[in-house]
């Protein structure tokens, strides 16, 4: 599998099953899609907003239900493996991606695996270990999550000297310079101490870079 982000801002996400599987996609999805989530119950737990339709679904109203929803994304979470089954193969039918959550290990053409994240937006670190280990996926997103601290906003402020020594270096030199603001200690302090000037830093750190003292 080939990782890949997608932005669902606009989209609608069919999650079939209100267990507390369907709740977490839910809630994860519900970040930037339009959530739908059908079950003929639902746990005590956070949808994250989404819209809840008490109805079951069996096998047969499965085609009928992506038609009305028309999602870009259907997600399987019952705890009937028939039902989940039915739920992607009537999404490969139609070239919607699925994920089926009973699912591990090897996955058909069209299978999303939902990764374990880190975020600090607009930084994202995806983890996943194909479905067959959630545990591992959880324990690296932990370990990660200290590294990430912070890079929301070193990214924010790299996309701005991006931009600004676009009008004055080369490309090389350009690269060069943002490799090296990127791996400056000193600057990554001053973005999380109040008071400190990050941007001076940064300015002495190009000047090394490109020998231009002006």
């Amino acid at each position: 599998m080939i990782p890949l982000f997608h932005d669902f801002g606009g989209e609608t996400v069919l999650v079939v099953g209100g267990g507390p599987v369907g709740a977490r996609k839910a809630r994860r999805f519900a970040r930037e899609a339009e959530v739908v989530v059908v079950s003929p119950e639902f746990a005590d737990a956070d949808f994250g907003g989404a819209a809840r339709v008490r109805e079951a679904v069996d096998a047969e109203a499965v085609p009928g239900w992506l038609e009305r929803a028309d999602p870009v994304l259907v997600v399987a979470a019952t705890d009937d493996a028939d039902v989940n089954a039915a739920v992607a193969a009537a999404a490969r039918e139609r070239g919607i991606l699925v994920n089926r959550a009973d699912a591990d290990g090897g996955r058909d053409a069209g299978s999303v695996v939902v990764p374990a994240t880190v975020r600090d937006d607009p930084v994202v670190v995806a983890v996943s270990t194909g479905g067959r280990s959630p545990a591992l996926s959880r324990y690296l997103r932990e370990q990660i999550a200290d590294v990430v601290d912070g890079a929301g906003a070193m990214a924010e402020f790299a996309g701005d000297l991006r931009g600004e020594l676009r009008e004055s270096y080369g490309p090389e030199d350009r690269r060069a310079a943002l490799r090296a603001v990127v791996r400056d200690d000193a600057v990554w302090k001053g973005l999380d101490t109040p008071g400190t000037k990050p941007r001076q830093r940064a300015s002495d750190v190009i000047s090394d870079v490109t020998g231009d003292s002006s």
